[in-house]
């Protein structure tokens, strides 16, 4: 099993903890591919560790959906499927508009002067073609406003979920020629927290998750067309 991290080794003491996060942010970004299989052995010594966190690491993310387990017991990693991909992205937009109104109030020009320079990165990262970076500066961009809500069990529910729409955007990323991250979206989010109109604020939230939604779907309606057609 070759990957570009395979000199990664744990040092910290949470071992366990360690594992998982590393197993689930390599499949995350797709350096473990969809349907790849998954040895304990071999991930155990890339990472310099015993089989134990490994294993416990790989039932923790058969219970996220991250990887699956066959009859035969060999373990994948689960693959990329379209469907129920409109579930979570409605769950998704739905709790940040609940995360928006919790923390409209409390967020202030500071907070907003962040958003701008974390927005403009985004720009860049998209500019440079660097999907990974652009993906994770526009979860920072939504963060700020998720975090002042102070409200640790949406945040929980929040995080999970937006680790599994990372992977499927990063998956599509590499396929879909119009893809783009919502530089001007984030914008009306800020210019209409500043002028205080909450209700235009959390139109621009779903619309902004919306639209990452349709660009994916379109992708793969245009996929499955082209199959059919060579049927």
């Amino acid at each position: 099993m070759k990957h570009s991290n395979s000199s990664q080794k744990i040092k910290r003491t949470s071992v366990r903890e360690e594992a998982y996060m590393i197993l689930r942010d390599w499949i995350v970004q797709g350096i473990l591919t969809p349907g790849q299989q998954l040895r304990d052995k071999e991930l155990a010594e890339q990472l310099g560790v015993s089989r134990t966190p490994i294993r416990e690491a790989l039932l923790r993310l058969e219970d996220e959906g991250f990887v699956e387990t066959k009859p035969s017991r060999s373990t994948i990693v689960s693959p990329i499927r379209f469907e129920g991909v409109l579930n979570i992205y409605s769950i998704v937009w739905t709790l940040e508009k609940l995360a928006m109104e919790q923390a409209f109030d409390f967020i202030e020009e500071r907070h907003l002067m962040e958003m701008e320079a974390i927005n403009h990165e985004v720009k860049n990262a998209i500019d440079g073609g660097n999907q990974i970076v652009a993906v994770q500066k526009d979860n920072d961009f939504h963060s700020i406003y998720i975090n002042l809500s102070t409200n640790d069990e949406l945040k929980r529910i929040l995080s999970g979920l937006k680790q599994k729409l990372t992977r499927m955007e990063l998956f599509y990323f590499n396929q879909v020629s119009d893809v783009h991250f919502s530089f001007d979206e984030h914008d009306q989010i800020i210019q209409a927290i500043r002028v205080g109109n909450l209700a235009m604020v959390l139109k621009v939230i779903e619309k902004n998750w919306k639209e990452s939604y349709f660009r994916i779907q379109a992708h793969t309606e245009r996929v499955k067309s082209g199959e059919e057609k060579n049927e």
